[in-house]
């Protein structure tokens, strides 16, 4: 199972979503890549998507903050029928004792170095960083380069590494142990469906306990860097304390401790994360949220979970037979379509309502012009086609576009 959201627009597969993002926080599943190769039939029924499949961990990102990493595209077994976790099967350095791969254990400081950057899905979790190049962009232009401001963005940028790191590891710690990963990544017979080193602990790269203590680790490395980002930071306002708290709390939870995302609470978490460390570090910057920061924060989140809704779709199978509650999961077919239906306006009516009511330049709607143009196209597309894979991939595409259409209004905007 992955917690990434987004991914890249090329491939199949791979979010966060997308995150989540990143992404870590906050979800899961969240910004991640498309690496992972497409076996599922297009022309599946609206709402259902292609065939279900599993998730990948950062892929999916749709875990919170590392919810825009990628989602797995290979089809995901139910519980039933899913090798266990400790299961002897597969090609000779993958299977074998319980919990990790026979393969050579990572050794050297660059091979172990690589290991752990694999186990947090690195490559895959950059566009929750996005989220710095809005906040920063949407500061005054005399606030920007502010040694305060510089020194409390590092802080919380890397407080937010720290925390998505833990909760890619955490949940891929959670994939071995439940089985779906080596049903995910193993065919029949032990046949690779993707490249396995992407999962050091399914390669033996890595242990249980070795990726179980990074990922505790590595959310103390969070919560540290957080705290000093806080006390370095020219304001506290209590609301900016409390959501980062928050997304501390709740995001590594997303597959693992509380396992919100079981819960019914993975799509909150997606969109919430994300959104929260846009309007977090700017409040300890600034001390305030204006609406039109706001409005920016609440579309970089939206459009998060317009990946990872249908990365949803695409494993409602796979979902379910797990234990994972989705709107995707119990909603009918019809019912899915109308809650993606209603996602996708709710973004094009902020954009635009945003700018009609004044909470952001009345222009501000014409820098996002591409980016409703693609969500259009995406939603359309899979209301006709069914096809989910290509609409995520589709959300990725639109994601990125609208984080640089954001950029640029606001340096447009906040020139002065």
């Amino acid at each position: 199972m992955d917690t990434t959201s987004t991914g890249s627009p090329s491939g199949t597969g791979s979010p966060s979503s997308g995150v989540a993002g990143a992404g870590g926080v906050g979800t899961a599943r969240s910004a991640g890549a498309d690496a992972v190769r497409d076996d599922a039939p297009r022309g599946a029924r609206p709402g259902a998507g292609a065939a279900a499949g599993g998730r990948t961990a950062t892929e999916d990102a749709r875990a919170p903050l590392g919810a825009a990493g990628a989602r797995s595209d290979s089809p995901r077994v139910s519980r039933s029928t899913a090798p266990s976790a400790g299961a002897s099967s597969g090609p000779a350095g993958v299977p074998g004792t319980p919990g990790t791969g026979t393969g050579a254990p990572a050794t050297g400081a660059r091979g172990r170095l690589v290991a752990y950057a694999r186990l947090a899905k690195f490559e895959f979790v950059l566009d929750y960083y996005l989220s710095m190049v809005v906040l920063w962009t949407a500061l005054a232009g005399s606030v920007r380069f502010a040694p305060d401001t510089l020194t409390t963005l590092l802080l919380f940028l890397l407080g937010e590494v720290g925390v998505i790191s833990a909760v890619m590891a955490l949940d891929d710690v959670n994939g071995i142990r439940d089985g779906s990963d080596r049903a995910n990544y193993l065919g029949t017979g032990g046949t690779p469906l993707r490249p396995l080193e992407r999962k050091p602990l399914l390669t033996g790269a890595l242990t249980v306990n070795q990726a179980t203590r990074f990922g505790y680790l590595s959310l103390l490395w969070g919560a540290v860097f957080w705290t000093a980002a806080a006390l370095a930071a020219p304001e506290r306002p209590l609301w900016a304390l409390v959501v980062t708290g928050l997304v501390l709390f709740a995001g590594f939870q997303y597959s693992w401790g509380l396992k919100l995302s079981y819960r019914g609470l993975g799509e909150v978490l997606i969109m919430g994360c994300p959104l929260v460390i846009v309007v977090a570090p700017y409040g300890f910057v600034t001390g305030h949220l204006p609406a039109t920061v706001l409005v920016q924060a609440v579309l970089f989140g939206l459009w998060q979970i317009l990946v990872s809704c249908y990365s949803n779709t695409k494993d409602i199978s796979g979902d379910a037979a797990v234990g994972r509650s989705t709107v995707a999961v119990h909603a009918s077919a019809r019912g899915n379509l109308l809650f993606i239906g209603a996602l996708s306006a709710a973004d094009l009516l902020l954009t635009v309502g945003a700018s009609a009511v004044g909470w952001a330049p009345w222009w501000f709607f014409a820098a996002l012009l591409p980016e409703m143009a693609l969500r259009l196209r995406q939603f359309t597309s899979f209301s006709r086609n069914g096809d989910a894979l290509l609409a995520r991939r589709r959300g990725v595409v639109a994601f990125r576009t609208g984080v640089a259409g954001i950029v640029l209004a606001n340096l447009i905007h906040f020139a002065s």
